[in-house]
């Protein structure tokens, strides 16, 4: 088969090489999440030009004269048009990907088009490793994902042998009974950025279109309203918002149905929930700020399976969270701690009580003369059952933790939000096979199926579990209510705890706390938090905007630093936010945003 031209290869720009190649078959595609040699392979493999839609292409605009101030953000952008269009490469996304195209290929319709975007560089990477994962839904989605007969099985899951749960005092650890829904027999440690990798290898033996390192950034809409895709960012836009040399222009994907699964709080989702008031009906989502390590430890120090969690020191009574250790691998463990964003104290610094936590004696006991080898900090939803939006809207639907589906007391997510991504994928998939016209998809079936779902029955039966830690009690109140739900009410009681109002109203001034001092870090066992974030593998262009915004950055600190004191120092697990000592400033205070240079 003829080979195109290098000449003519490197004429035709990027992002219109990658949309003019199909799905059957895809010889090349353009951003491989495979290493650079499995990537080189991929490139020097003969090109098919297959053409199944129209591909539109605007004019390019070359030529400009001098009193002409041209700004190549104004060109219309490339738009290629697909089946469904799923935003978020994680295990929703890539579950939802998987069941479409298999249901397609069982049909014959091997040109069904799925196309994945995921904003990271390669799949997985903005994965944090580590996770005991409940393994029904990839049983179904996948029966033989970990069967020796399968040459192609996933070969890094660590059965769950153990479960311990204790409370911590400042230098104890108490055995507590864990309640029934922490119980991981039957159940696997991960990491689940390996997994993800090996879904997205899944995914495309069977024909999805991934294409890493695209990150949509913008949602579009028909002009009756409803979703029409999404468009990805341009490329090579300065530190200073202008156009490079290097810019090119985003690309619009078009679909009948575009699938949301990019995890908590994501941009777009926050566009189309407040478009289509999908929250009308729910309470406030309440959020969690989890962060995590991986150790490799002593072979003496390592329990194969053995499963932890705890709760007590280092947080007060009066903060949600826990922690965890994990052994899985080869003498590896993933420990980490969750805190909730309800705390009331500004002064707490999850970080700093994160680095507590490993010098506590259960902790310390494990990782001492080990290494960290990797560090990572994540936003989880807490808010359960009450805080489900509506999860369909006109042409699309939000599936995993985007739409809110954690089990917070289970600590688990993977599993429904894989079932979710795979009840969206067939509710899409059927109503696009009955109503092949081009109008408006609403998926009724997919609101269904969440409500007849095992989604919906274990959520709404741990629901009143997190919001009793918002009682006068406080976390003893809260312990002993979950044990009642856990073991006695099991979730039909005639009545539904609410959240007590959203994450920031809980917070309290500076004033009226008392404010924590944090221990040095030893470099052993406790990091400070920049060498922390070298361990994130993040990185980025020295000139690249920064996508964090402060419409008035005086205004900011002089509102805020008086009654917080610098909050934001504390509150991010990287050091991005930070207040400077700045005699010029009202309050004596700068704020400032340290993106990497």
């Amino acid at each position: 088969m003829p080979s195109i031209p290098k000449s003519l290869v490197s004429s035709i720009p990027r992002r219109i090489t990658s949309a003019l190649l199909r799905h059957p078959p895809l010889i090349l595609r353009a951003h491989s999440h495979f290493a650079p040699a499995r990537r080189r392979d991929h490139y020097q493999r003969p090109w098919i030009w297959v053409s199944n839609r129209a591909f539109t292409t605007s004019q390019w605009r070359c030529l400009a004269n001098s009193k002409e101030s041209f700004d190549p953000r104004q060109q219309d952008r490339e738009n290629d048009e697909v089946d469904v269009c799923i935003v978020g490469g994680g295990p929703a996304g890539l579950s939802a990907a998987i069941r479409l195209k298999q249901l397609a290929n069982e049909a014959g319709k091997e040109d069904f088009r799925v196309l994945l975007l995921e904003k990271a560089g390669e799949l997985g990477a903005h994965i944090v490793s580590g996770n005991v994962i409940e393994p029904s839904a990839v049983d179904e989605l996948l029966p033989d994902w970990i069967s020796s007969d399968n040459p192609a099985r996933f070969k890094h899951a660590t059965p769950a042998t153990h479960d311990k749960m204790r409370f911590l005092t400042k230098n104890s650890a108490i055995p507590i009974p864990a309640p029934p829904q922490m119980n991981n027999h039957g159940n696997y440690i991960i990491s689940l950025n390996e997994f993800c990798k090996w879904l997205g290898e899944r995914a495309e033996e069977i024909g999805v279109e991934i294409y890493p390192g695209f990150a949509a950034s913008e949602v579009l809409y028909n002009p009756d309203g409803s979703v029409k895709g999404v468009a990805t960012n341009d490329l090579g836009i300065g530190r200073d918002g202008k156009p490079k040399a290097s810019f090119e222009r985003g690309m619009e994907f078009h679909a009948r149905i575009t699938l949301f699964g990019e995890g908590c709080h994501g941009s777009l989702t926050k566009n189309v929930i407040k478009k289509f008031d999908l929250r009308r009906d729910s309470q406030a989502q309440t959020y969690g700020l989890g962060l995590k390590e991986v150790w490799e430890v002593k072979p003496e120090n390592f329990r194969e399976g053995e499963v932890v969690h705890s709760m007590g020191y280092p947080l007060p009574s009066d903060t949600y969270g826990g922690g965890w250790i994990y052994h899985f691998g080869d003498n590896l463990v993933s420990l980490g701690l969750v805190v909730g964003l309800d705390y009331p104290n500004p002064w707490l610094s999850p970080y700093g009580e994160f680095q507590k936590l490993k010098h506590h004696p259960l902790y310390k006991s494990v990782i001492e003369g080990g290494k960290c080898i990797s560090y990572g900090a994540r936003a989880l939803n807490e808010g359960g059952f009450q805080s489900i939006p509506k999860c369909a809207f006109p042409g699309g639907a939000l599936i995993g933790d985007t739409a809110g589906f954690l089990n917070v007391p289970k600590i688990k997510g993977t599993h429904t939000a894989m079932r979710s991504g795979m009840l969206a994928a067939q509710a899409a998939y059927a109503a696009l096979t009955t109503s092949p016209d081009s109008g408006t998809i609403f998926l009724y079936d997919y609101e269904d199926a969440l409500r007849e779902s095992t989604i919906w029955k274990e959520l709404r039966q741990v629901r009143n579990m997190r919001p009793s830690f918002h009682g006068p009690l406080g976390l003893y109140g809260g312990i002993i209510y979950s044990g009642l739900e856990a073991y006695v009410f099991r979730g039909h009681t005639p009545w539904t705890l609410k959240h007590v109002g959203t994450d920031h109203g809980a917070t309290k001034t500076a004033d009226q706390c008392k404010k924590i001092e944090y221990p040095k870090p030893d470099g052993k066992i406790s990091f400070d938090i920049l060498t922390s974030v070298s361990r994130t593998g993040t990185n980025h262009e020295e000139d690249q905007p920064v996508h964090l915004q402060v419409e008035d950055w005086d205004e900011h600190a002089r509102k805020e630093w008086p009654k917080y004191k610098g909050i934001e120092n504390r509150f991010c697990p990287a050091g991005v936010y930070e207040y400077i000592e700045d005699e010029s400033k009202d309050v004596g205070m700068r704020f400032q945003i340290n993106a990497q240079k």
